[in-house]
């Protein structure tokens, strides 16, 4: 059994991402567009012994009367055509063809709105914060997702045998797709379109690490402020620990200190509440209130404020996670139930927890200063907390334990 004081140092020191990350799930991937097949359109697809499949294609359609559209040569043999249902079945069985396929309509994967960027009203705004930098401190990006690609413009890594910030677990690309996934015409949109992506991996493909990496981070964002322009950086992390309100110079905090330089440097921090049901003041970074702005989790099923959605796996509509943290520390609210996002290895994923609802307050944040340009840390949170929703204004705390507001983007 470990000694009860090696068990605290261990919490202090260890991040586990899954006291932040409440439904590890796996990648749920969302097929978009139609499956019909088109009257008398078929792919023939030749047996692999075929050696010239345009020959084929051609006597096949001279014999069986047929309109060719395309031969295929390479990735498969065969030809697609126009044939009557009345010679089809003669087509199935000549001797050169495998099997016939039915030619079905595809279209481009629409984009789609997560219900948690319209609950905030991000698409109101014409304000996309572009050119705004927004590090991700995290598992790493999906560095090639085409969703995300365009606005990532740095990586680094922290991470032991690890070379970039690509993202072996899929949590950091979802946190940035809801940050900043592109007004395209594919896949989810983010909070602010325009703003730009920093990967740092703190986290491995379990989704954990230690403080010292997560410190090596914040470390290259604060050295690259300039560089890239960050200007905001979101933390959808945490592990056990209190703050001393003195940037960590009273009880040897080394995190603590080092989010605080960051901040006076010119970076907002947007961190997770947690994930406990418990107060935030036990958790670190959310207990740092002197440096840090601390995002609850809300419950929302429809996309829109007022209670009317159905009721969701971890509470009500429009009432807060049941999993969220809370305590004097918190200061806003965001979607954080259901919230549908980019993956790693180009993929889309729906899960819940504050980390979700963090990186819409860091979107927010990038809105914020892209329209209040040298705005300090608190100014930003001030400022969001200002534009909020209100308590029942549109959502409501039935357990007395949330009184913060929901972050709005609309007038950022």
């Amino acid at each position: 059994m470990l000694n009860p004081k090696f068990k605290y140092v261990l919490l202090a020191f260890i991040i586990v991402l899954g006291g932040i990350f409440v439904l590890k799930a796996n990648s749920i991937v969302r097929a978009q567009g139609k499956s019909e097949s088109i009257p008398d359109k078929y792919i023939v697809v030749f047996k692999d012994n075929v050696v010239n499949p345009q020959d084929v294609a051609d006597e096949m359609a001279r014999v069986h009367g047929l309109s060719i559209d395309h031969v295929f040569t390479t990735a498969i043999k065969g030809f697609s055509a126009t044939i009557p249902q009345a010679r089809l079945d003669k087509v199935k069985s000549d001797s050169s063809v495998q099997f016939v396929s039915d030619d079905k309509v595809v279209e481009a994967s629409a984009q789609t709105t997560p219900t948690g960027i319209n609950r905030i009203n991000a698409t109101s705004n014409t304000n996309e914060g572009n050119g705004i930098g927004v590090a991700v401190i995290d598992t790493g990006i999906d560095l090639t997702h085409p969703d995300l690609q365009a606005n990532i413009i740095a990586n680094y890594s922290c991470v032991r045998g690890k070379k970039t910030g690509k993202d072996d677990n899929g949590h950091g690309s979802h946190v940035a797709g809801t940050i900043a996934a592109l007004n395209n015409t594919t896949g989810v949109v983010g909070v602010a379109p325009q703003a730009k992506l920093i990967a740092v991996k703190v986290l491995n493909s379990n989704g954990s690490g230690t403080w010292s990496s997560v410190i090596c981070g914040i470390d290259w964002v604060t050295a690259n402020i300039v560089k890239y322009n960050i200007k905001v950086a979101n933390m959808s992390l945490g592990g056990g620990g209190s703050s001393d309100n003195n940037c960590g110079n009273s009880n040897n905090d080394a995190l603590h200190k080092a989010i605080c330089k960051s901040a006076q440097a010119g970076v907002t921090y947007a961190v997770a509440a947690g994930n406990d049901n418990s107060d935030a003041n036990s958790s670190v970074p959310a207990a740092y209130d002197d440096t840090v702005i601390t995002v609850s989790a809300l419950a929302d099923s429809d996309g829109q404020s007022g209670g009317l959605g159905s009721p969701t796996s971890y509470g009500v509509d429009d009432t807060f996670a049941g999993f969220s943290n809370y305590g004097s520390v918190v200061d806003i609210g965001a979607p954080g139930v259901s919230i549908y996002s980019t993956w790693k290895s180009g993929g889309y994923s729906t899960i819940s927890g504050t980390s979700m609802a963090t990186p819409h307050v860091a979107g927010a944040a990038a809105l914020y200063i892209k329209s209040h340009p040298g705005s300090t840390w608190s100014q930003v949170r001030d400022g969001l907390v200002s534009a909020a929703e209100g308590l029942n204004a549109g959502h409501t705390d039935i357990s007395g334990l949330h009184p913060e507001p929901i972050v709005q983007a609309n007038n950022l």
